[in-house]
């Protein structure tokens, strides 16, 4: 899993989960906790996290955790790419990476 923070001022550093499994504890523990919340000052109080419904994601503890933490998420657009702004992203660094001397 590839994860990337973008706003209309600021984006992340790419961050890659390893091959093994993402489960909820992995996802707060070496995802949220390290990567997501630090980055949440940058981005001010209209912070709002926009991941997509699969199940570690969703899970309930992590839902209590972005809760406590004070973070809103916002529900992934299904089958609306145009909708995902990471979406565009993606397309456009796919395209970069394909190109000869990237």
């Amino acid at each position: 899993m590839v994860w990337g923070g973008i706003s209309y001022e600021a984006y992340t550093d790419l961050f890659i989960f390893d091959k093994a499994a993402v489960n909820l504890h992995r996802y707060i523990e070496e995802f949220l906790q390290e990567h997501v919340i630090p980055f949440a000052p940058f981005i001010g109080q209209n912070f709002v996290l926009m991941h997509d419904s699969a199940g570690a994601l969703v899970a309930r503890s992590v839902t209590e955790y972005l809760n406590e933490v004070g973070n809103q998420t916002l529900p992934w657009p299904a089958r609306s790419p145009d909708l995902s702004p990471i979406e565009h992203i993606w397309d456009t660094t796919s395209k970069d990476a394909l190109e000869p001397g990237y």
